[in-house]
């Protein structure tokens, strides 16, 4: 029993000092850090070049805007049964996501061709039971910046709200977390950093830039 003990008494002394020697038994682990890599977006989609999320130009009314993902909330009010109050998560995980390249043409002369990727505007408005009045839909930033648009083009033509261009999110300068791809119309009728949508029955709703004499139908 008494070389029992002894030996226990020597591998213990033994393991502390090689712990201390080598650093086997009392080296911390490194704690692991993030490192922001940026985004790298795609600039080809099934045989076809996509313009750049850089290729962009300025001309929001009040500068970049940067929204608070965890405080969002996407509002469907108006001419509707049940208004809508949703969380950017929810709108990621319970809605139908869809791709589509769409060129924007900017009334600047500039113009950006991407892949497009979001949510039908359609499907967001279903569990809201639009009334029958409803003619229009109105789009509001945070911003302040709002434009309209009949609701049939909205339905009939697969109107998307994008959250990714060129497979990246859309970063806040692109208008973060929800961009209009307002397809066949010039780019004011763009409208980024989408808070709410509004259904109404005032077919002669004059956004931001209509006020100011852009036409309110803006084809192409």
């Amino acid at each position: 029993m008494k070389n029992r003990k002894i030996f226990i008494i020597v591998l213990s002394v033994f393991l502390l000092l090689s712990g201390g020697v080598f650093g086997c038994a009392v080296a911390a682990k490194p704690v692991p850090t993030m490192t922001d890599l940026g985004y790298a977006e795609i600039r080809e989609y099934e045989g076809q070049d996509l313009s750049s999320i850089s290729d962009f130009r300025e001309n929001s009314i009040s500068g970049p805007q940067n929204v608070d993902v965890n405080t969002y909330r996407l509002k469907i009010t108006g001419l509707v049964n049940n208004e809508q109050n949703l969380t950017y998560d929810k709108l990621l995980s319970d809605f139908n996501k869809y791709k589509k390249v769409v060129q924007l043409d900017c009334v600047e002369g500039w113009n950006v061709k991407l892949l497009w990727e979001g949510f039908l505007v359609k499907d967001l408005l279903k569990n809201s039971g639009v009334q029958s009045v409803a003619n229009t839909i109105i789009f509001h930033a945070v911003d302040g910046y709002t434009t309209s648009f009949p609701i049939e083009y909205v339905l009939d033509n697969d109107i998307m709200l994008a959250y990714k261009m060129n497979d990246v999110i859309l970063p806040p300068e692109r208008g973060f977390p929800f961009q209009l791809v307002a397809e066949s119309k010039w780019g004011y009728k763009w409208i980024k950093w989408v808070t709410r949508i509004e259904l109404s029955d005032d077919e002669e709703y004059e956004g931001y830039w209509e006020q100011r004499g852009w036409d309110n139908e803006a084809d192409i």
